[in-house]
C-alpha cells in the first residue's frame, strides 16, 4: 500500500495537491503550521493508489509518496 508523507512545515496551502488527487483524499487541515498556513493532510490513506500526482503538483516539494511492490505509472520518462 502506498504511503503519503506530507511535511507540514514546508506546505504553504496552495491546494494544488487537492486538485491533483484523483481519489480526493488529500485535503487541507483546519490547523495551521508555523508559517500560518493551512497545510495538506491525507484523510483516507487506505484509498491512495500511489499515482504521485500530489507530489508532482507540489511547488514546495512538501509531499513524498512511498510505494512498495507494484507501482502505477502515469508518465514513462
Amino acid at each position: 500500500m502506498p504511503k503519503i508523507q506530507i511535511m507540514m512545515e514546508r506546505c504553504k496551502g496552495c491546494e494544488r495537491c487537492n486538485d491533483a488527487c484523483p481519489q480526493g483524499i488529500v485535503k487541507m487541515s483546519k490547523d495551521l503550521n508555523a508559517k500560518g498556513y493551512n497545510y495538506a493532510s491525507v484523510v483516507e490513506p487506505s484509498r491512495c493508489i500511489g499515482c504521485r500526482l500530489c507530489a508532482i503538483s507540489c511547488p514546495d516539494v512538501a509531499i513524498e509518496v512511498f510505494i512498495e511492490g507494484a507501482q502505477y505509472e502515469f508518465f514513462a520518462y
